[in-house]
């Protein structure tokens, strides 16, 4: 049976596939612990922080443990406040909504490419193109604007973002001397997780863009 190739299928695989390339970028550095460890040397913590590498280890380990894994909360040898707990709280409920929509994602991009290879859904090609070329353009054109944004006043996008994701709240302005956690985790940290972010979910768009053409390539050829 020769099906309709389908616009809302189309419509979803696309949002589908950027959000999952997004989330997963997203998740990087949060899972990949051992991009923070070499930035600990690389950015001279021990020298800046007087705390040896271990220390900041731990102290880092600890929080991630508690954003991820729901561990009790602790900055190691490091001081904390309630406050800065509570700002790592707000931080575990992002960090669990990104793995929550790459799951789900995951899954149903797993589900629509079974059904597309059993010919039980045919994706419709807005402009001779198929949602994975769409959903590489929609992410990486995000990144590239927001990444450009950013780039442009880096201090200023890191007080925007909070403010958006973090609506009616100052906890993330952390005290150095009761949440000397903030002294290991500098802003240099974060740009270099933006970075990173960028350079993943650049790479999983190519990926996705090539891969669209290089089917339609394969196509061409066997009907031609």
């Amino acid at each position: 049976m020769n099906r309709k190739p389908s616009k809302s299928a189309s419509l979803l695989c696309t949002v589908v596939l950027a959000l999952l390339v997004l989330s997963f970028s997203i998740s990087v550095p949060i899972l990949f612990r051992t991009f923070y460890y070499v930035q600990i040397n690389a950015l001279n913590l021990p020298q800046r922080t007087g705390w040896s590498a271990e220390t900041i280890r731990e102290a880092y380990d600890q929080v991630l443990d508690f954003c991820v894994l729901g561990k009790p909360f602790g900055t190691g040898q490091l001081a904390w406040s309630e406050s800065g707990r509570s700002h790592f709280a707000d931080v575990r409920g992002l960090f669990l909504l990104d793995f929550a929509v790459l799951a789900v994602t995951a899954l149903l991009a797993i589900l629509l490419l079974v059904l597309y290879k059993r010919g039980v859904l045919r994706f419709y090609r807005f402009g001779g193109r198929g949602p994975g070329f769409w959903a590489g353009v929609l992410a990486a054109g995000l990144v590239l604007v927001v990444g450009g944004l950013a780039a442009l006043d880096f201090n200023r996008a890191f007080t925007v973002f909070h403010a958006i994701f973090f609506p009616g709240k100052d906890n993330w302005l952390f005290d150095p001397t009761t949440d000397q956690i903030i002294l290991v985790m500098p802003e240099a940290f974060f740009r270099n997780c933006a970075i990173l972010i960028g350079v993943v979910l650049l790479v999983c768009c190519g990926a996705l863009i090539c891969s669209d053409l290089l089917h339609r390539h394969q196509e061409k050829n066997r009907g031609g």
